[in-house]
């Protein structure tokens, strides 16, 4: 922190860290980030529903399905990258969502996001294990 001028602080206080390039990089790096895990969930959106559609006209039953999901590799593989594309897009999202509608305060923004965060992977990342795990 270095000292200047501030008004929260009186004549030479500490200032708020960042500067309003560092929070421009924020912002757009936020930005890009939003737009990657987008594409990603498109994919897999995409990929799931066909997957689905494919497997209830094939007639599986959801018993059938879970059999063919436990211990494949290859699915978990795909829902793990789900839940991450989602534990990226989503908060990045709700923070806007906070600042801009609600009219949360930057820090509380990004707490709350840091808990959906954590929420979002906790129960994703559960439900592919549930779903993966031979036996369960």
């Amino acid at each position: 922190m270095s000292t200047a001028t501030d008004p929260r602080h009186g004549a030479a206080g500490p200032t708020a860290p960042g500067t309003a390039l560092q929070q421009a990089v924020a912002q757009a790096r936020r930005w890009y980030w939003q737009r990657i895990s987008a594409m990603v969930l498109a994919v897999c959106v995409v990929l799931h529903l066909a997957g689905m559609v494919w497997a209830v006209r094939g007639g599986l039953s959801a018993a059938e399905i879970l059999a063919r999901t436990q211990g494949n590799a290859l699915f978990a593989a795909f829902y793990t990258v789900f839940v991450l594309a989602c534990a990226v897009h989503v908060p990045i999202g709700l923070i806007a969502i906070a600042r801009e509608w609600w009219r949360w305060s930057p820090g509380a923004a990004a707490w709350f996001a840091r808990l959906v965060t954590v929420a979002l992977l906790a129960l994703g990342l559960r439900a592919v294990w549930a779903v993966y795990a031979p036996g369960s």
